[in-house]
């Protein structure tokens, strides 16, 4: 039985898209010396310019970036638009001291509709987010050599059941590694902020955001179904070496490898 997903899923696409690329980037050094680790390049086109050529393709008309280190080098590229993608700033001026639960937090007030969670060290095929455009998603994969960060347990019906802060602890149940893509409904998202406010009114500014996730999805006022990204190429970018694997999964342009092999010959 085939089911399109725009008719399974009604009205309810979302053209909202919020981007934290607030952090220093230290562990791409010196490749992040004098810009952020979103306008690194890979294979000649940067994370951030992959990324916003993702959300057009899929339809997306707002990008609300969270902006810190080095600030003023992705606003002077990307400006207020992109095509018919608007695009808007919010500076985070305790970037240094802060981590990605505060740069969430920051859009509490400028975002008021469903929206998709990006971070800005991914790069990745587009169709993954053909899933990822409706509410209440979370991009999953199978755990690789590679990954590291915060895991998830799903039961049988996709649906998260618990977040687990690493991925070094023994465990029998089978994990799957968060993508860092999140969509949400205007209602977890108003739940979301709730639980935002309580952590950062006590200064627990350091966390991730996923520490909230955990926390709401434990008490079941938060859930996600999963969306698997194994099908397509992703990679996350931390690292020098992370880097060149991605450069790997994603291949310099046809245009651009004739123009430098013209260059060499």
């Amino acid at each position: 039985m085939n089911i399109n997903i725009n008719n399974y899923y009604g009205d309810n696409r979302i053209s909202t898209a919020l981007l934290l690329a607030a952090g220093m980037g230290s562990r791409l050094f010196p490749l992040t010396k004098s810009s952020p680790k979103c306008l690194t390049l890979v294979n000649e086109k940067s994370i951030l310019e992959r990324l916003v050529n993702n959300l057009k393709t899929q339809g997306f008309k707002r990008l609300v970036i969270v902006t810190g280190y080095k600030n003023e080098c992705i606003m002077d590229i990307l400006g207020s638009s992109s095509g018919d993608l608007s695009i808007e700033y919010i500076h985070s001026p305790l970037y240094r001291t802060t981590n990605n639960i505060y740069s969430f937090w920051m859009a509490r007030n400028i975002i008021n509709e469903p929206f998709v969670l990006f971070e800005s060290d991914l790069v990745l095929n587009t169709s993954l987010l053909d899933e990822m455009v409706y509410p209440d998603k979370i991009a999953v994969a199978k755990m690789q050599p590679w990954l590291d960060g915060a895991t998830v347990s799903l039961n049988k019906q996709n649906q998260v059941t618990m977040f687990h802060k690493g991925t070094t602890e023994t465990y029998t149940d089978i994990r799957y590694k968060t993508v860092n893509i999140y969509s949400f409904s205007l209602s977890s998202w108003r739940a979301i902020v709730q639980k935002l406010n309580q952590y950062i009114a006590v200064g627990n500014v350091s966390c991730y955001y996923e520490a909230v996730f955990a926390e709401m999805v434990a008490n079941k006022s938060l859930s996600f179904e999963s969306v698997s990204f194994d099908s397509k190429p992703w990679y996350e970018i931390d690292t020098i070496n992370d880097l060149a694997e991605a450069e790997k999964l994603f291949p310099a342009e046809l245009k651009t490898r004739v123009k430098l092999e013209k260059t060499y010959a």
